[in-house]
């Protein structure tokens, strides 16, 4: 099987799979706020995301071992791959250790003595904060198993478990109601359940399909001392993530209330659905450009990074357009009372990741370098300015949505500091990327808001003709796409796909 063939197989695998888990997440998003109520939701959402903050450790593990578990199969060392992995889960354990006893102090602390909470749903917070943790260690030792299938391009175990995951939670969520006890408490030790169900599905796959899965104790100090030094420049750039996301969030519990977290929370649901369109696509492309750099197909990999970029907009973009003109009905059809600023929210999340989402493959690029010092240090410092100017702004008076702008504003700035390091680290063309991304990007967005604009004020407003509408909407963008966005190749190679389909379908297709 082709490199290309094989990305597109796996794209395929994990983009119809994402349109399952979208569905069924969303829905389990309105069973959970009709059931728990937008209290009891926001404080769920911000109580977890005081856990979450940890999530910089595993973030940057699980960064690093992708790269060094590709990387070596890369090379074709299967006997250094189990050294590899072997020393990956202990350094997991590690972290599981340090995560525990970071939360259960500095973090329990915090959540009792910082946060936001109604006096009589203090109990419950700390029930969920206990799950939350447990919950989250489980979750950081299933990283070395997904890094490794997702090393190994099996893309369709990753789809099948992660689709029996959110089946789960959405069994949670119509289970809670059934019961007299607290419900933000039974659907916090429900949702642990289905963690621990997941790492031990995760495992048990790796063990049987992968050699390399097998743990023995093994300490290459040489070694781990060069994937401390990776991760440790991860480690930064999983911080900075913490302080966008989880940090603003408490921030604006400080300053406001748990209904503005839920907003925040239901803003961030419909963002992460959206967003795992081009994750998928670029969790398909990465191991392909670190594979091709390690056995020095540099212009290959290349290649790939700016297809990537390119395509990861396209992807986010024929959702997002839809989404951000008819977020309105969206919601009110979803969540029937969404919180207030949920709709605004939504849609500056939307535009902030969608943004974010042309970095994917770049991002993947300086990890393939290995040279991700100065990388993470210049622009994990420019992300971190998403919290003091969150906080400016929210101390003059500002509304609850001016992190979210703070965050936009950022995020461009951010991306044009990836492109100009990422040129002098691995010999990336600014001039291409212009050319062959950007330019490409901007007429089709322009072309593509213009007419499906024209098209929202041309027909009514109702359920029905949203329907129509977003139908309509997606087909337009697509077709701008594959027109402007594709070049004659990419056009060629999409039509020669199509054909080849047919044809295992119905032989006599020509």
């Amino acid at each position: 099987m082709s490199n290309t063939t094989r990305i597109a197989k796996n794209t395929i695998f994990l983009y119809f799979r994402q349109i399952l888990i979208m569905l069924v997440s969303l829905y389990t998003v309105r069973v959970v706020l009709n059931v728990l109520g937008a209290e009891d939701y926001g404080i769920y959402n911000v109580v977890a995301g005081v856990v979450t903050m940890f999530s910089f450790l595993s973030g940057a593990m699980a960064s690093a071992s992708q790269r060094y578990f590709s990387f070596d199969l890369g090379k074709g060392d299967t006997e250094h791959l189990k050294i590899t992995f072997s020393l990956t889960l202990t350094i997991y354990l590690i972290v599981a250790v340090i995560v525990f006893f970071l939360a259960e102090t500095a973090g329990l602390w915090f959540v009792l003595n910082k946060l936001s909470i109604p006096l009589e749903r203090v109990s419950a917070a700390r029930w969920i904060y206990q799950f939350s943790i447990i919950s989250f260690v489980f979750t950081i030792l299933t990283g070395p198993f997904m890094a490794d299938i997702i090393a190994h391009e099996d893309m369709n175990i990753y789809a099948y478990v992660s689709i029996i995951e959110v089946l789960l939670k959405l069994g949670v969520a119509f289970s809670v109601k059934f019961f007299s006890v607290d419900k933000l408490i039974l659907y916090g030790f429900l949702m642990l359940v289905v963690t621990v169900i997941n790492t031990s599905i995760y495992r048990a796959i790796c063990k049987k399909k992968y050699p390399e899965c097998k743990y023995n104790f093994c300490w290459d100090k040489e070694y781990v001392k060069e994937m401390f030094g990776f991760t440790g420049w991860n480690l930064f750039g999983s911080c900075v993530g913490v302080f966008k996301y989880q940090l603003v969030n408490i921030l604006l519990n400080q300053f406001f209330n748990p209904i503005v977290n839920a907003a925040r929370g239901i803003a961030f649901q419909v963002n992460s659905a959206v967003n795992s369109f081009s994750q998928n696509f670029s969790s398909a492309l990465k191991p392909q450009i670190i594979k091709s750099w390690a056995a020095e197909n540099k212009d290959e990999s290349i290649s790939y990074v700016l297809r990537g970029c390119k395509f990861t907009f396209f992807l986010m973009w024929i959702f997002t357009l839809p989404l951000v003109l008819e977020m309105n009905t969206v919601l009110s059809v979803w969540l029937k009372n969404p919180p207030e600023y949920a709709v605004l929210f939504t849609r500056l999340a939307l535009i902030d990741c969608l943004i974010e989402s042309v970095s994917y493959p770049i991002m993947t690029l300086a990890q393939a370098t290995g040279k991700v010092k100065v990388y993470q240090s210049v622009v994990g410092g420019i992300l971190l300015l998403n919290l003091p100017f969150s906080w400016i702004c929210l101390s003059l008076g500002m509304p609850a949505y001016s992190v979210f702008v703070v965050a936009i504003i950022i995020c461009i700035l951010a991306l044009i500091t990836r492109i100009i390091i990422v040129k002098y680290i691995s010999g990336f063309s600014i001039k291409l990327f212009l050319k062959k991304v950007i330019l490409r990007c901007f007429i089709v967005t322009v072309f593509s808001s213009v007419s499906s604009i024209l098209l929202y004020r041309i027909l009514p407003v109702s359920i029905l003709f949203t329907v129509i509408k977003v139908i309509i909407d997606v087909l337009l963008v697509g077709a701008f796409i594959f027109v402007i966005g594709f070049e004659k190749s990419e056009r060629n190679s999409v039509l020669s796909f199509i054909k080849t389909k047919l044809k295992k379908v119905n032989p006599l297709c020509k």
